[in-house]
C-alpha cells in the first residue's frame, strides 16, 4: 500500500500546468509497486472540489484509488504529534490534516507520495516520502 497525499491527486484533477506531469508519472511507477491509497481526511479535502460523492468516487475509481479508514493508534498518534507541534510555536489550534495523513502512514508503514515533505519530515520521521526532491 502506498498513501497518496491530497495535492498530487489535485495537480492530476486539476491539470496543475507545474505539477501535473510529475504527479501522474508518480500515480503510475508506483501503481505498479502499491496499491494506491487515502484515507478519509484525504477524501474530505479532494471533496472540495467535486459536485458529489459519486464523482468524486468515480474519479478515484478512474485512477485506481482505494479509500482506507484511518486505525484508531494513527489517530493517536496524530494528536501527540499535533501536542509537539504546539509545543514548538505551531499558531494551529486544530489537528491539521497533514497530522492525520502522516500518522496514518506511519502506523501503517506505508510510503507516502507528496509534494509538500516539510511537515511530515518533522513529526513523522519514520515514513519513507517519495517526493519531487528525490
Amino acid at each position: 500500500m502506498l498513501l497518496v497525499d491530497t495535492n498530487v491527486l489535485v495537480d492530476v484533477l486539476e491539470d496543475d500546468p507545474h505539477w501535473a506531469d510529475w504527479s501522474i508519472a508518480q500515480l503510475r511507477a508506483q501503481s505498479q509497486l502499491h496499491t494506491l491509497v487515502i484515507n478519509p481526511v484525504i477524501y474530505a479535502e479532494l471533496s472540495l472540489t467535486f459536485d458529489s460523492p459519486e464523482a468524486l468516487d468515480d474519479a478515484l475509481a478512474g485512477m485506481q484509488v482505494e479509500l482506507q479508514e484511518l486505525p484508531r493508534p494513527a489517530l493517536f498518534l496524530a494528536g501527540k504529534a499535533f501536542v509537539r507541534y504546539r509545543r514548538k510555536g505551531g499558531s494551529r489550534h486544530n489537528v491539521l490534516a497533514d497530522f492525520f495523513i502522516g500518522a496514518h502512514a506511519a502506523v501503517m508503514r506505508w510510503p507516502l507520495l507528496t509534494r509538500d515533505a516539510r511537515r511530515y519530515r518533522a513529526y513523522f520521521p519514520t515514513v519513507e516520502l517519495i517526493t519531487p526532491d528525490q
